[in-house]
Formats: structure tokens, C-alpha cells, sequence
């Protein structure tokens, strides 16, 4: 398995387009990926205009794969909403360590 934990810096003048933009991709992600298995988005608790990416795929051709599906799309048109560079660190989940818990769910989410 594969994990990304993402920072972005988002344009204040341009928080609700980026926004609208990572819930497409999140939502899009978990309910249209069968190899990504989480996608949260959470904001800084310091600084509204800081978030954070967590993403859980099955492994790295997954990864590839939510890449090229319309839902990353509209996130990357929204690009110009950062600012500046994403910090993207890939790590493997060691707890809970069973892929049916990862696994679990994915029928069930909205």
C-alpha cells in the first residue's frame, strides 16, 4: 500500500475554487477508485488557508490510475489556486496493518 500526505497553500482570494475543486477529486476518488481506499482533506488549524491531503491507495499503479481519471482533472485545472508548490511525502501504512480494513467500506461510501 501507499500513503500521500500533501500540503497545499491556497490563494485566499481563491479558497472556495480550490475547495470545490479537491472535494470533486476527493469524493470522486473514493467513490470511483477501487485502489484508493482514503482521501481526506483537512485545514490547518492555525491557518485557513493551509490544507492537507491523506491518501491511501492499494499501490503505486493506483496511484497512476487516479491520475488520469476526469475527477483528478479538476483538481489539476485548479492548480492556479496554490500558493505556490504542494509538499507531497509518500509513506506505507503501518497500522491498522489489514488490507480488508483498508478495504472496508468502499461499498458503503457516499
Amino acid at each position: 500500500m501507499l500513503a500521500i500526505w500533501v500540503k497545499a497553500r491556497v490563494k485566499p482570494e481563491l479558497r472556495q475554487r480550490f475547495l470545490d475543486a479537491i472535494e470533486a477529486d476527493a469524493l470522486g476518488s473514493e467513490r470511483d477508485e477501487p485502489g484508493c481506499y482514503r482521501f481526506n482533506v483537512l485545514r490547518d488549524e492555525r491557518d485557513e488557508n493551509v490544507y492537507y491531503f491523506y491518501e491511501v491507495y492499494e499501490n503505486a499503479a493506483a496511484l497512476e490510475a487516479h491520475r488520469a481519471t476526469p475527477h483528478y482533472a479538476i483538481w489539476r485545472a485548479a492548480a492556479d489556486t496554490l500558493g505556490g508548490p504542494t509538499e507531497a511525502i509518500r509513506c506505507q501504512p503501518v497500522f491498522p496493518a489489514s488490507r480488508p480494513y483498508w478495504r472496508a467500506g468502499k461499498g458503503a461510501r457516499p
